[in-house]
């Protein structure tokens, strides 16, 4: 393939996943990022400064956080090390999808570039669709949707930063919550492994115990507890009952070869 197709291939994709910015994974999330927008204004953040937490900060749940601990009055340190934690959760989103884009000629500065675009609206998204995608095209067509999404979203906020002062809390509330209502739904449905919805489960039911018992660490206590379950339960039960169930079925075959 000469240079010049090369090219258009990769313009072509990435025109490609732009076109994702139709999909419902990003209509839900445009939808909350004017829910985002009305509670940056309720918390005294600036057009600017939300705008500018969309394009540097980029998942929303981190961007929340960002402001919850600014409006509490937390230094510097604290604000930094909550919202990387925060952020920790995307590594294995990052793990798992560069992998499946990534080209012996694909340099690692435009992986890491196109890795602060990852979370978990754009990892559902181009999981779901790299399928139908050639591995070639697949850094134009992520980097056309993630960049675009981003765009739009910060422009979003800006457009929607004095509109939402007209929206009854409930509306903007509501607005908010489909995000999250969202993202369960799809982990749920995109969960290949059995310990991902395992993982899922033990979350769930933990989570909300977790909050009552010892708030403030139920998330840390309940992604690493829950976590940790999940692994083990899948690890010792669920496989060694796949191993039992494919050795038992390999047991009739044996015998007839003994016989034979």
């Amino acid at each position: 393939m000469s240079s010049a197709t090369s090219d258009i291939s990769h313009t072509r994709w990435f025109f490609t996943g732009m076109r994702g910015l139709f999909s419902l994974p990003a209509i839900i999330l445009m939808i909350s990022f004017v829910g985002f927008s009305a509670f940056a204004l309720e918390s005294g953040v600036s057009r600017a400064e939300a705008m500018f937490m969309t394009v540097a900060v980029w998942a929303l749940p981190a961007k929340m956080i960002l402001i919850g601990t600014m409006t509490s009055g937390a230094n510097l340190l604290a604000i930094f090390l909550a919202v990387s934690l925060s952020s920790i959760r995307m590594m294995p989103m990052v793990a798992s999808l560069v992998p499946e884009m990534r080209t012996e000629r694909t340099p690692t500065w435009l992986l890491l570039f196109l890795s602060h675009f990852i979370a978990i609206t754009a990892w559902v998204f181009a999981m779901g669709s790299f399928k139908t995608v050639p591995r070639e095209g697949r850094v134009a067509y992520f980097a056309g949707f993630g960049i675009t999404l981003v765009t739009i979203n910060m422009i979003l906020v800006g457009v929607c930063y004095g509109l939402v002062a007209k929206f009854p809390p409930v509306v903007a509330g509501l607005l908010f919550f489909l995000t999250p209502v969202y993202f369960i739904a799809s982990i749920w449905a995109t969960g290949r492994q059995s310990v991902v919805k395992v993982g899922f489960i033990v979350g769930a039911v933990s989570g909300p115990l977790l909050a009552l018992v010892m708030p403030g660490f139920d998330i840390l206590v309940a992604g690493l507890g829950g976590g940790t379950l999940a692994y083990l339960f899948d690890r010792y039960v669920i496989r060694a009952e796949q191993k039992q169930a494919i050795a038992d079925s390999a047991e009739p075959t044996s015998q007839v070869e003994e016989v034979v």
